[in-house]
């Protein structure tokens, strides 16, 4: 555990609270479970819990009982007043509901894999409004945006209690990368540093996301580049794939000794403002000061717009969260300044602008163009153009 004169900022509610458990009290949770009855979780429900398992989630205890789920909802805050943006959730289908008790437990399976993740007690069995969910959360009741398909999708009833987690899933064995938020806050602690930004991404990192990098090392001790691992939606690049883009960057473009390179298995709702509230509580349980926020992000399509995640920070009390946002403008290539620029920084045209974004780049690779070299770093370029190469063939 961190120690008490360390200089990073504190958890969010002040302490971690990891929920994996270890030794005999696993060893006899992994016995009682086969007399247990079985709740399947579906991809999104098992990242959750392995988010609780690590400690990401501090200070959650498991998934939302009636009152903090409606309070969430309605306020972006638990019952009890703390801020939390987006529900954190397990459903199960009315026939699964009838066969579960309130007051006991049941086992959670994560279905894809069939690995035990945890047992539940489940305080609470409750019906819940999805069109007053998906209006609240992410904007809109369009079936087509991922977030709002995820909840149609799901069972009628949420469970609600504490959570006792048995596995971190796959995660760890799949990813060198994989670090939980004590491992983070380790690592900082002994490179010295106290201010640390988190680069959150779901896309390969191309020159405007690499800019936005760079001007988070002018202003802190280091950068934690933290792409999210959890399932995405259809079109998005693999998290193998990306990982290898990240390494290329690094390796040939910033400095190791700023940089600190690490996954979280958490999945995408791509909620926008809310999310980006959602991404800040989790660094700040990883360590971090500061959150890069930049054009649109956590976005999906039209449903958000561009800077409506940094503007959330400026709708939630002040005193909510230590880590801060760092809110950065819309970045792009300037063949007249001959480089990267904002439009804060740049006086120049828009058709002297190359604007770069990951839908763009993705355009053009799975249409067998290859992008300009302004869109991203030639090695990382290489393995994009590879990828998409053999996914066509």
């Amino acid at each position: 555990m961190e120690s008490s004169n360390s200089r990073l900022v504190p958890p969010y509610g002040g302490i971690l609270k990891p929920l994996l458990l270890g030794g005999n009290e696993l060893n006899e949770e992994l016995k009682r479970i086969q007399d247990l009855p079985q709740v399947r979780l579906n991809s999104k429900e098992t990242s959750d819990v392995v988010m609780l398992a690590m400690g990401a989630f501090s200070p959650l205890d498991g998934f939302l009982r009636r009152s903090d789920y409606l309070r969430v909802v309605e306020e972006m805050k638990c019952s009890n007043g703390t801020l939390w943006p987006i529900p954190v959730t397990v459903s199960v289908t009315p026939e699964q509901a009838r066969a579960i008790r309130e007051g006991h437990d049941v086992a959670l399976i994560d279905d894809d894999s069939g690995d035990a993740m945890a047992v539940m007690n489940v305080e609470e069995i409750y019906p819940y409004d999805r069109l007053k969910e998906v209006r609240a959360v992410f904007g809109t009741e369009d079936e087509a945006h991922p977030g709002v398909r995820r909840i149609y999708s799901q069972g009628d009833f949420y469970l609600g209690g504490p959570v006792r987690a048995l596995s971190e899933g796959s995660y760890p064995g799949l990813y060198k990368e994989f670090a939980r938020p004590e491992e983070t806050r380790r690592i900082f602690k002994d490179r010295g540093w106290s201010t640390v930004a988190a680069f959150q991404t779901r896309n390969p990192i191309h020159r405007s996301h690499e800019y936005l990098v760079r001007i988070a090392m002018e202003v802190c001790d280091g950068v934690l580049i933290h792409p999210i691992v959890g399932a995405l939606k259809p079109g998005d690049i693999p998290a193998d794939v990306r990982i290898k883009c990240y390494h290329a960057l690094i390796d040939h473009y910033l400095p190791a000794s700023r940089t600190v390179l690490k996954v979280y298995p958490m999945e995408m709702r791509y909620g926008g403002p809310r999310e980006a509230v959602l991404h800040a509580i989790i660094r700040q349980n990883f360590g971090c000061s500061h959150l890069i926020i930049g054009r649109d992000h956590a976005g999906v399509g039209k449903y958000y717009g561009p800077f409506d995640a940094q503007e959330i920070f400026e709708q939630i009390p002040a005193d909510s969260l230590q880590i801060k946002p760092l809110k950065l403008d819309w970045t792009f290539w300037c063949y007249k300044c001959q480089g990267m620029a904002s439009m804060k920084t740049c006086p120049h045209e828009r058709e002297d602008r190359l604007l770069i974004s990951g839908t763009e780049l993705r355009k053009m690779l799975s249409g067998g163009k290859r992008p300009p070299e302004q869109f991203s770093r030639p090695e990382v370029l290489e393995i994009l153009v590879d990828y998409y190469k053999n996914n066509r063939e």
